[in-house]
């Protein structure tokens, strides 16, 4: 009779880091190291893309340059400066897409205790995605313009892997739409061509566990909801 692997088996490896990633939303100032940045990188450059184009490509600041990029980043949106997104924006969230918006939005602010209707309260937590949420390090995704949907398609899928690679790593993450509301601003920024089009960034570190919005988790929809299955 053979002992028991130790091992747990590849499933349950992917199961556990998909239920253990959150979107973190309360960082700690510490750094995370190149050579960890650098693991997570190599492993999401493995994500699958559409006839192996690999079309992202990845700007991480760190250090001085995250406090740069937030000084012109927040003070933009904070401002009120129109929204140049790059990809059309959701036309309306609707039925089940707009009771999970909403649900979603309502945990946020309970865990930090803004009132519903408290719109001041809940523009200023808005604010906070422009700010990184105090994270030390940001990665801005961008696609080629010529790939389109596809492209973006792609990205989302690379966006996955650095978040389970880095959650694998013990760094958080949270990845941020908002930050591609201002894309001809993170263009200009970071020197990027025009045919660089601007998915969504994500910033990450090390969670502030204490940390008030890091203390909820999303719920998901069950297989009945999502899934339905052909046999004849």
């Amino acid at each position: 009779m053979t002992e028991k692997s130790n091992h747990s088996a590849p499933i349950d490896v992917l199961e556990d880091l998909m239920a253990a990633r959150y979107s973190c939303r309360g960082f700690k100032s510490d750094p995370v190291p190149r050579a960890t940045i650098e693991r997570i990188l190599n492993a999401a450059q493995k994500t699958a893309s559409w006839c192996n184009s690999q079309p992202w490509q990845v700007v991480i600041t760190s250090g001085e340059a995250t406090s740069k990029f937030r000084e012109v980043i927040y003070p933009t949106a904070a401002g009120g400066a129109p929204m140049t997104g790059d990809f059309e924006f959701p036309r309306e969230y609707r039925g089940v897409y707009l009771d999970r918006r909403r649900e979603s939005g309502f945990q946020l602010y309970n865990a930090v205790g803004i009132a519903r209707g408290d719109k001041a309260a809940a523009a200023k937590q808005a604010l906070e995605n422009f700010n990184f949420f105090g994270a030390p390090h940001v990665a801005i995704i961008t696609s080629d313009e010529a790939l389109g949907v596809y492209g973006a398609v792609d990205c989302g899928g690379y966006v996955t892997s650095f978040m389970l690679a880095a959650q694998a790593l013990g760094v958080a993450t949270v990845p941020q739409a908002a930050l591609a509301f201002h894309a001809a601003v993170v263009r200009k920024h970071f020197g990027l061509s025009e045919g660089r089009r601007v998915v969504c960034g994500i910033s990450f570190g090390y969670a502030d566990t204490e940390h008030k919005a890091n203390s909820y988790r999303t719920n998901r929809a069950g297989l009945g909801e999502v899934a339905t299955f052909v046999e004849s």
